[in-house]
């Protein structure tokens, strides 16, 4: 449970789709405030290598947050090599952070991680996302090489943790 102005508010995690009804437009958003984070003007294209069915199972997950109904949170896995996961599109909506939901996906995608068979989780995040940085060293996860599609960007942080 996160408390909310003082209350405490339950936040229950569905497995969806990151194109469905309730998980595209949390990916949509997280996508918008990422650009708007690290600059990169309105109107250009740009994308990452992540396809939906990579965030479905047997290989890959993708888990929304609701509160009262409303979808808030979200955050998956996909397979990175046999033995390690991939944490992909952690995202809060802004009127709920600082409540405890991006802790809560995050240790529910690492018990699922478990259950899919990674031993390891790994990810990318940047510079311009201090929150999420934070919350990784909090939860244990550990700074790695870059990897991935933006490997050469300088403010590129990735980071790894043992399951």
């Amino acid at each position: 449970m996160a408390r909310v102005h003082g209350l405490r508010v339950r936040l229950d995690l569905v497995e969806e789709s990151v194109v469905s009804p309730t998980g595209a437009p949390l990916v949509a958003a997280q996508w918008r405030e990422l650009m708007r984070r690290y600059g990169v003007p309105e109107g250009v294209e740009f994308s990452d290598d992540l396809d939906p069915a990579h965030l479905v199972p047997p290989a890959g997950v993708f888990l929304v947050g609701v509160v009262d109904g409303t979808a808030v949170a979200c955050g998956g896995v996909r397979r990175h090599d046999d033995t390690t996961g991939e944490v992909k599109r952690m995202y809060v909506v802004p009127e709920h952070r600082g409540n405890g939901h991006s802790r809560t996906v995050l240790r529910a995608l690492e018990v699922r991680a478990r259950e899919m068979g990674y031993c390891r989780l790994v990810l990318e995040t940047g510079t311009m996302q201090p929150e999420a940085v934070a919350l990784y060293e909090a939860e244990g996860y550990l700074p790695i090489a870059p990897f991935g599609a933006h490997r050469d960007s300088p403010s590129l942080r990735c980071f790894e943790k043992l399951l």
